[in-house]
């Protein structure tokens, strides 16, 4: 057989997405892969099925449709109080993950080294090998996921070009204090290094927490490269729409690495997403008030069982410790949860870069019934699993 690539031997499949084929496998309910079950908003809904009928059906422009930047330009200003150009510092991007691909093509070269706080998303580090970029993983330190400043600036010192940073985190659920992020910015300034910001969680924040825009603060607007998704706010996963916002020369590059990599994401569906840009706060306070009550209803339930967990300032997402079930392996005991237990959650080794099978994560994006039947399939986890204990 002729070989294949290396680059493309040195990663495996997404361990979140195969969990919910194990899901699927096994008739366990998803808490896996982070997707919430109910529906957009009804405007965004009414607006799509106009757009059924009366397009548009081709091409946009690649970049992203007039309306679409327009109405997202406003939305970043409204909350963060920047001022956005949406003919010059916008791209839309077909999600959040081809936004953080391109942000990495445009501002690293090949040999260029990144900081990755770890645990991380598990794409991070697929996008550094895939853009022939070299991690520097920092450590986030139990119990509360924080960092220390000299590890992070050792990364810089040793070359680091940029900082990935997810803020609220997936998967600790973390959110990064003014304080810190002011550190972060120290240090970025120190050694001149650009801040690449995945904030996909912005609006799915727990009181008394709360996001602070990174580019917002002081000598941060020409170095951060802002890198977001509308899926999570407005419940609309399969569509596959996110954008990257930065100053005019980042954004530059990063449309010419876009319209090579996806040409654009999809017209019909950035003219829906408007109805939804312009949703008034109301929409926000109860998405945040919405994700409250179900953080708290399944935090209560594994209070109950007597799961230890890092509790969740922000995202949908939790980290349970399952160290008391002597697993070598979380992957192992996450197919053994959605075989025996039939609850579908990912492995805390994909997210960290050292071999830590401490934690799985659960998401509650579900309806409280979905969450009341999953927490009642976990009171059984001791008993089914007890004989790998």
């Amino acid at each position: 057989m002729i070989q294949l690539s290396d680059k493309s031997s040195v990663f495996t499949d997404s361990v979140i997405r195969r969990m919910t084929r194990v899901c699927a496998q096994y008739d366990a309910i998803n808490l896996s892969q982070g997707f919430p079950d109910n529906n957009p908003p009804k405007e965004v809904l009414e607006s799509l099925a106009k757009v059924a009928f009366n397009g548009p059906h081709q091409y946009a422009v690649t970049w992203g449709a007039y309306n679409t930047r327009y109405a997202l330009a406003r939305k970043i200003e409204h909350f963060s109080g920047i001022k956005v150009d949406e003919n010059t510092e916008l791209c839309i991007t077909c999600g959040g993950t081809e936004a953080m691909m391109a942000a990495v093509m445009a501002t690293l070269n090949p040999g260029d080294k990144v900081a990755i706080f770890s645990p991380f998303y598990e794409n991070y580090g697929a996008d550094a090998i895939l853009c022939g970029v070299t991690p520097i993983y920092v450590p986030l330190h139990e119990p509360d996921f924080s960092f220390d400043e000299k590890e992070l600036e050792k990364a810089f010192i040793d070359g680091a070009k940029a900082l990935t940073l997810c803020n609220p985190s997936n998967p600790t659920g973390r959110v990064f204090t003014l304080e810190e992020l002011s550190i972060i910015a120290k240090l970025a300034e120190k050694y001149d290094a650009f801040v690449i910001t995945d904030e996909v969680y912005e609006h799915i924040v727990f009181a008394p927490n709360k996001h602070i825009y990174f580019a917002a603060l002081p000598n941060m607007r020409e170095r951060t490269v802002v890198c977001n998704s509308l899926s999570k706010t407005y419940s609309i996963t399969g569509w596959r729409i996110g954008y990257v916002f930065s100053t005019p020369e980042v954004i530059d590059r990063v449309r010419k690495v876009h319209d090579f990599l996806t040409v654009g994401a999809a017209a019909p569906l950035q003219e829906a997403i408007v109805a939804g840009l312009n949703l008034k706060d109301d929409y926000y306070q109860g998405l945040q008030k919405e994700y409250t009550h179900k953080r708290d209803l399944f935090l209560r339930g594994l209070d109950e069982i007597g799961l230890k967990y890092f509790k969740p300032q922000g995202s949908y997402f939790v980290l349970v410790d399952i160290s008391e079930f002597n697993y070598d392996s979380s992957l192992e005991f996450c197919y053994d949860l959605a075989h025996y237990v039939k609850v579908g959650a990912v492995p805390g080794s994909s997210f960290f870069a050292d071999n830590n099978q401490k934690y799985i994560r659960f998401h509650f994006a579900k309806s409280e019934e979905v969450l009341h039947n999953a927490l009642g399939n976990l009171k059984t986890l001791r008993d089914k699993l007890k004989r790998k204990a």
